[in-house]
């Protein structure tokens, strides 16, 4: 299964490199593309759902890393809770 990390820039022009163990993302975001805050991390928690289930699906057990990776988006997201900020996922690397 092709492991994908995305490059996504925060409001503080942070950037950071978020893992998914399978390329499900790169059909939820678009490289290039600019969300919400609270719209990143719903899509995020979609992505990384379905990724996990792929996983799941070939594995028998789903992906403890999107859990991971999951509650640093959210705990990032937290920074920009009273703010209109938008993130950018910048691309993606395989």
């Amino acid at each position: 299964m092709p492991e994908v990390l995305f490059r996504v820039r925060w409001p503080d022009d942070s950037v950071h490199r978020c893992y998914s163990p399978s390329t499900v993302v790169e059909d939820v975001f678009r490289a290039g593309g600019s969300y919400s805050v609270a719209e990143f991390v719903t899509l995020s928690r979609k992505a990384l759902t379905a990724a996990s289930e792929r996983v799941r699906e070939i594995y028998g057990f789903g992906c403890a890393q999107t859990v991971v990776q999951m509650a640093d988006i959210e705990s990032k997201a937290a920074e920009f809770a009273d703010q209109e900020a938008s993130v950018v996922v910048e691309g993606f690397e395989r």
